[in-house]
């Protein structure tokens, strides 16, 4: 049965899912502010996060322990090439690596919430933490890609 963390975590991932699919396909190219990434760009950087999250959370599971690297975002998205990537296939990315860490997150032991995770020579936090952040770190980026529009 999944724990209430792993509840919460479906639930937000469906919403954000609705948020992202109702996006205007218009505004792919279009950087989210002077100078930033455009939106496929950050829906890039969203996939090589649930890419990186989802090494951690079952290593974490698991191992009873996380220790492993950071994630550089700049050069994860240029090795990618997002920006040429067509929108439709981003999106389809995005919800096939979600509907991943949901069946992950589903399947984690509630004792194993509590488990300690090192990235590079940071501070410890715990599996709970880094699944909590995961969903909030999507939440930042959802409001960059509406960035000027109105979200429902």
């Amino acid at each position: 049965m999944p724990n209430s963390v792993a509840g919460d975590f479906c639930a937000q991932l469906e919403d954000l899912r609705r948020k992202l699919l109702a996006l205007p396909s218009s505004l792919a190219d279009v950087p989210w502010r002077d100078g930033g990434w455009t939106r496929k760009q950050i829906v890039g950087h969203l996939l090589d996060s649930a890419t990186n999250n989802r090494q951690r959370f079952v290593r974490a599971s698991l191992d009873g322990r996380y220790a492993g690297p950071r994630y550089s975002q700049d050069g994860w998205v240029a090795a990618h090439g997002y920006a040429h990537q067509g929108w439709e296939t981003l999106l389809a990315w995005w919800q096939v690596e979600h509907e991943i860490l949901m069946a992950i997150v589903e399947r984690i032991p509630a004792e194993r919430l509590e488990t300690q995770c090192v990235m590079d020579n940071e501070s410890p936090v715990t599996l709970r933490f880094l699944i909590e952040d995961y969903v909030q770190h999507q939440h930042w980026h959802m409001k960059q890609l509406w960035a000027g529009e109105v979200m429902d």
